[in-house]
């Protein structure tokens, strides 16, 4: 069924789930949000966890591809000066991903500054 004999072929398979948990946790939270929100308000805000991260952890995902896949000095199918711009595109989603979803409202980042203070 799937040939993963690369790494690029597990980690394209990896953002196809990640991509899947997105799709459900949303739907589940517009479902809930429109037409039960009093009587699932508990399993609402678990979706939107899940959609909060998975959609970090997406947008973070496809950068590197970008990033691996437009890298200088690497063949590729278009123009240099498309390739440049889609590795440049890749480290700009990196660095304007919501980080603090990822790990201000983590349980362990929680952990720490607790035990910090």
């Amino acid at each position: 069924m799937f040939k993963l004999e690369k790494t690029i072929d597990l980690y394209l398979f990896f953002i196809i789930l990640i991509k899947i948990v997105f799709i459900i946790s949303a739907v589940g939270h517009f479902i809930l949000s429109n037409f039960a929100a009093s009587l699932f308000n508990g399993l609402d805000e678990k979706f939107v966890y899940w959609k909060e991260r998975t959609e970090f952890v997406f947008i973070v995902s496809m950068s590197i591809l970008l990033i691996y896949h437009f890298r200088p000095n690497h063949e590729k199918p278009v123009d240099k000066e498309t390739s440049i711009l889609f590795f440049l595109f890749g480290w700009i989603l990196v660095f304007t991903a919501k980080w603090s979803i990822f790990i201000k409202e983590a349980p362990w980042y929680k952990t720490i500054s607790q035990a910090l203070n």
